[in-house]
């Protein structure tokens, strides 16, 4: 690994897989409900960043969470939130802007 390939972060491409290959895992838009409207992730579950807050009510702390947004930056705010409300299986993804996979509007 050189570098650049630091800086680079994990691929979000590679998370995804990862995400699918982990039983029970729940896979977290953090972005506006119009930009995941827009274009999202199969699968995934829409809580802004804003209201992120409601993940309690709604997924045990057990649960593997994996989260993304459009470039990184509120997903990483959004992980960090959610270790500090007690989830100790977060994974953020970075960004959906480098996704290659199918895209659910």
């Amino acid at each position: 690994m050189g570098l650049f390939d630091f800086f680079k972060g994990s691929d979000f491409n590679e998370g995804i897989e990862i995400y699918k290959n982990t039983k029970d895992a729940v896979l977290l838009d953090v972005r506006t409900q119009q930009e995941y409207l827009e274009g999202r992730v199969p699968g995934s579950w829409n809580i802004p960043l804003q209201e992120i807050g409601k993940v309690e009510k709604l997924i045990d702390k057990a649960v593997p969470l994996f989260v993304y947004c459009l470039s990184g930056a509120r997903s990483r705010m959004a992980a960090a939130q959610l270790q500090q409300m007690g989830y100790a299986r977060v994974t953020n993804l970075g960004g959906i802007s480098s996704y290659r996979g199918k895209v659910e509007r």
